[in-house]
């Protein structure tokens, strides 16, 4: 996936939405889904017992005994399904707050369940939609239906859940409503000392809050402690193997799953990849020229269709793009509801039709307002990247998660000639929108518990195939990354659809919706190097 940040922010290694110097990316709902991984033994499915309407779920007392003696009472729980959200099944699962120290404090997932339509369930499928923090009960509830096939849903009960730190699982926690308006409009100049240590006082008076309100389950919102969640959750479900779809950071949750559960990998799909041994600064830069193709593919399009906002060549178009950015840099823009526009919020309402290509027509619009002196259409955009709804009030916290996530999962530098350096690269990378991409390193550094993960390739000694997928114009998870996660992956199996926008399954493509369906319903691993 995935809002504007309440501090400047660099890379986003997802979801639905944006970037930047005060842009930020989060969940990326309804933009795609994925491929899964195969085995063919029916062993790869329990008993799909997750529980009928209202009613407890028994626990299989194998898969209990199989958990570590410590966590055994977590896997053990009796989940009590009930009707929500109209048509779906709701619960909560309990698991520890501090995986070290298990018989410590607990938290509570919060969990959706699609119950399957045929007589012939195999189980479950777990799903999350990419961020980091991004809502996967929110995206099976929403889209779930438009973005998983039919074939999959009567196959099989489908689970969406809010990892820990995200909405309804122990939620990180920062800035009221209107403090986190005024955080969107706040300008910096980073390109200054005086303007660097404005906004680290501000991060770290944000960290602070967050820490405040949010209590101890901050330190422990990183993605190990959530793939472990992830298997407590496969527990309870009664499934003796985990069936995942996980879509751009979805994929590295997953990855992050087989490396610490390898036995436990059952059918997984693992749609816009992340590479998990790159480092902040690495992901960043592929973004940035990720975003910047994207760009020239929108454009190029653009120029032969008829409304478009630009004249001349697809260069001359990206130079009216730039143009733009730079007048609202110069001049914050004013919006029909009296809001001021500034550039980062401006960038976050233009990158988010970049994550599906079927939103393009939906940004030569706001483009073409912008060049008429309206930023009212493109604020609309940079406010549902945000979670904000027309009310004024913010309907998640994707924004805090994802730096609360990405602060204990990456060592990110914070040393100012080092952030500038990265600047000057970034727009280098991208001369569109480089700069947004620069200083994220100061959301960080103080922040008040210090990175536990140092990147790394994933080591997986499982047996299962799974499936990677990658799409050749994602701007927010470069195909590359695809093809470096499958190679980590031992025995997976590479997808690749030739198209644009953010991840590919859900996204009207038959070839890919075939070969993932054939896979999670029929176990038939696509062939390696598949192109769509």
């Amino acid at each position: 996936m995935t809002p504007a940040p309440p501090r400047p922010a660099g890379r986003r290694p997802v979801g639905r939405r944006p970037v930047g110097r005060r842009v930020r990316a989060a969940a990326a709902p309804a933009l795609g889904l994925a491929v899964a991984l195969a085995l063919s033994s029916c062993t790869v499915f329990g008993s799909g017992d997750g529980g009928s309407k209202g009613a407890a779920a028994q626990p299989d007392p194998s898969i209990a005994a199989a958990a570590p003696a410590e966590l055994r009472s977590f896997y053990s729980q009796q989940l009590s399904w009930s009707p929500c959200e109209g048509d779906f099944q709701c619960a909560k699962v309990k698991v520890p707050l501090d995986y070290s120290k298990p018989d410590g404090g607990t938290i509570e997932l919060a969990a959706l369940k699609l119950a399957a339509k045929g007589g012939n369930k195999k189980g479950s499928l777990l799903v999350n939609p990419g961020g980091p923090g991004g809502s996967g009960y929110d995206f099976v509830r929403d889209a779930g239906a438009s973005n998983i096939s039919q074939k999959v849903r009567t196959n099989y009960d489908v689970v969406g859940f809010d990892p820990r730190g995200v909405k309804r699982s122990a939620p990180v926690t920062c800035l009221t409503d209107q403090e986190r308006d005024a955080s969107r409009a706040k300008i910096y100049n980073l390109d200054t000392d005086a303007g660097l240590a404005e906004a680290f006082a501000d991060n770290k008076a944000i960290a602070a809050k967050c820490a405040e309100k949010t209590g101890p389950v901050l330190a422990h919102v990183d993605t190990v402690s959530a793939a472990k969640d992830l298997d407590v959750l496969r527990g309870v479900l009664n499934d003796t193997k985990l069936n995942y779809l996980g879509y751009s950071y979805g994929t590295f949750l997953g990855s992050t799953y087989a490396s610490l559960f390898p036995d436990n990998v059952g059918r997984m799909v693992l749609d816009g990849a992340l590479d998990p041994s790159l480092s902040n600064q690495e992901l960043t830069s592929g973004q940035a020229k990720a975003f910047e193709k994207a760009i020239r593919a929108y454009v190029t399009k653009c120029l032969q269709g008829s409304g478009c906002p630009f004249t001349g060549t697809p260069d001359d178009a990206v130079k009216q793009i730039q143009d733009i950015i730079a007048a609202v840099e110069a001049t914050p823009e004013t919006a029909k509801d009296g809001r001021l526009v500034n550039a980062s919020m401006f960038v976050s309402g233009f990158i988010l039709p970049f994550y599906n290509d079927t939103n393009w027509p939906v940004l030569s619009q706001a483009l073409a307002s912008a060049m008429k002196g309206d930023v009212s259409p493109m604020l609309r955009l940079s406010d549902f990247g945000a979670d904000r709804e027309p009310n004024g009030t913010y309907s998640a916290n994707s924004t805090f998660a994802f730096t609360a996530i990405n602060c204990l999962d990456y060592p990110m530098s914070a040393d100012p000639a080092a952030m500038r350096a990265e600047e000057q690269q970034l727009r280098q990378d991208s001369p569109t929108l480089g700069y947004y991409f620069a200083y994220g390193g100061t959301s960080c550094r103080d922040w008040p518990y210090k990175n536990i993960r140092t990147p790394a390739p994933v080591e997986y000694k499982g047996s299962a195939n799974i499936v990677v997928v990658g799409t050749t114009g994602d701007p927010a998870t470069p195909v590359e990354w695809a093809s470096a996660l499958r190679k980590q992956l031992g025995t997976a199996s590479l997808l690749t659809w030739k198209g644009e926008g953010h991840t590919a399954y859900g996204r009207s493509n038959s070839c890919i919706e075939n070969a993932v369906d054939g896979y999670l319903v029929d176990g038939k691993t696509p062939a390696d190097n598949t192109i769509c």
